[in-house]
């Protein structure tokens, strides 16, 4: 869904990080992240850390998470045809073939391009090619070397992490469980919806006794969501679709906020995305219909937001999409002065690092 034409540009998503401000480890405390928080358009800043959170909501806000769960989808193995070392990482199931098999897309690094029917050795599953995709993907039908696994059994045994590009080490054992949200329930994703990282199960239980409400819905997030904008008109950018559920027990959730009007607060892009696709089909202005499907919503400013009134969200990277989903919510120059006071003052940056609260 391609957003209105916008004012902003290109340079309005740009900025200059320095390196070491590229968090390469989570906290050694999921909530001892900082917080930056700011009031929506306005560009003075506060400092506080992430468990201060609960005394800085209003009263009885409602929280919405993505539950998605972050599948180990990085595989290493050899070309049967060649020998040649592969490397994949799966995007999204696009069907099941064969009972005992499942077709992916996937990115592949590679020397020289599979042909049709080529197998890729992938230890513990073997992918054989189907066809190229659109946006430099690939269609492989992925089997379980054992018989008596499943695919995703197969992933947890012997895939990897997915970690960024940003993250310059090899993913490691602890990576399996600090880059996954203490809430994923749903496997899917391929990326973390990173501002969840920072809760605790001891945070959320505290939130829950200080009167606020938790409602879980769902978006398998995909390369494609981090891929920069390279068009000098951000809004010719085509953002590639997601699966996304709004379940009726967070419809619910939701509904009742808005009749006692409370605040809900979006934890997360993914949220975003999934609460306004939801709002866009719903018949009741400003209240998110039961939904599941693919969503390519795409937000920039002139966006008028209708499901939620208050975003929590980690800091991202320059000429992304999810930038462009930030400035469209607090504004282009207010976010550009809190991008600027958090590189001043030593914030962590992108999927490991600190986050962003933007209250009412």
């Amino acid at each position: 869904m391609s957003p209105p034409p916008t004012d902003l540009t290109i340079a309005d998503l740009d900025y200059e990080l320095p390196r070491d401000r590229i968090a390469q480890e989570p906290t050694a405390e999921r909530d001892a992240a900082r917080l930056l928080v700011v009031r929506r358009g306005v560009p003075d800043v506060r400092r506080a850390t992430f468990r201060e959170l609960p005394g800085l909501l209003p009263p009885r806000t409602l929280l919405v998470v993505n539950d998605t769960r972050v599948l180990p989808a990085r595989l290493l193995g050899r070309r049967a045809a060649t020998g040649g070392k592969c490397e994949i990482l799966l995007v999204r199931r696009l069907g099941r073939p064969e009972p005992r098999s499942e077709r992916w897309s996937a990115l592949l690094q590679t020397r020289g391009r599979p042909r049709p029917g080529e197998r890729l050795d992938l230890g513990p599953l073997r992918a054989t090619f189907v066809e190229r995709l659109p946006l430099g993907e690939f269609a492989f039908d992925l089997a379980p070397t054992d018989g008596g696994e499943t695919v995703d059994a197969a992933l947890e045994r012997g895939g990897a992490m997915p970690l960024p590009p940003y993250i310059r080490r090899p993913p490691a054992p602890a990576d399996r469980e600090r880059y996954q949200t203490v809430y994923a329930q749903r496997p899917g994703a391929v990326a973390a919806p990173t501002a969840g990282l920072h809760f605790t199960t001891e945070l959320l239980a505290r939130l829950e006794r200080d009167g606020h409400e938790v409602a879980c819905v769902t978006l398998h997030v995909g390369p494609g969501t981090f891929r920069p904008i390279s068009a000098e008109r951000p809004e010719a950018h085509v953002l590639e679709a997601e699966w996304a559920e709004v379940p009726a027990g967070a419809a619910e959730a939701l509904a009742r906020a808005r009749r006692e009007g409370r605040t809900v607060l979006a934890v997360g892009t993914t949220v975003v995305r999934t609460l306004e696709t939801a709002a866009s089909r719903s018949p009741e202005d400003g209240v998110p219909a039961p939904f599941a499907g693919d969503t390519a919503l795409y937000i920039l400013p002139g966006h008028r937001f209708r499901a939620f009134d208050a975003l929590l969200t980690n800091f991202h990277l320059p000429r992304t999409t999810l930038l462009g989903l930030v400035m469209a919510f607090h504004g282009i120059a207010p976010t550009r002065a809190a991008y600027a006071a958090a590189i001043r003052e030593g914030y962590r940056f992108y999927s490991y690092g600190d986050a962003m609260l933007v209250l009412p």
